[in-house]
């Protein structure tokens, strides 16, 4: 059965009810959908220590490579803003880690107002990224 769209924003918004942000009162919940057609969630994680702090993608994207599954084709990010957010800098470079070997991934970011999300590519959420072949690493070696 195919995941639509819709789907993958209402198990977004589902997870941004669970995220624990005492702190910032920021809210971010992340669903994520492989090529095997499995969804991923995640939330926001804060800390008192907050370097300790875990984002919702990170979490979603962590959840997903623990249970043997690299392949994503599409993320979508939720926060209680007006406008929709796209994912911080460090969740870009995840990101991006797993745009590799022609596996571009799709970002979708959803504001309070989740009828009017925003799209881009994971390949242009960070321009001049650190990737694989900046290490002299073929990508196809860890495609799996």
């Amino acid at each position: 059965m195919e995941i639509t769209e819709e789907q993958l924003i209402q198990e977004a918004l589902k997870a941004k009810e669970r995220a624990y942000c005492p702190y910032s009162n920021f809210r971010v919940g992340c669903s994520l959908l492989t090529k095997n057609n499995k969804i991923y969630t995640g939330c926001n994680v804060e800390n008192a220590s907050y370097g300790l702090c875990v984002c919702a993608e990170r979490v979603a994207i962590c959840k997903a490579v623990s249970e043997g599954d690299r392949q994503i084709s599409t993320i979508v990010v939720s926060c209680d803003t007006d406008e929709p957010t796209f994912p911080c800098g460090m969740c870009r470079q995840t990101i991006i880690e797993f745009c590799y070997a022609g596996n571009d991934i799709k970002v979708i970011a959803i504001g309070k107002d989740h009828t009017k999300p925003k799209y881009s590519k994971g390949s242009e959420v960070i321009p001049y990224a650190f990737v694989p072949k900046d290490l002299n690493v073929d990508p196809q070696l860890e495609k799996k």
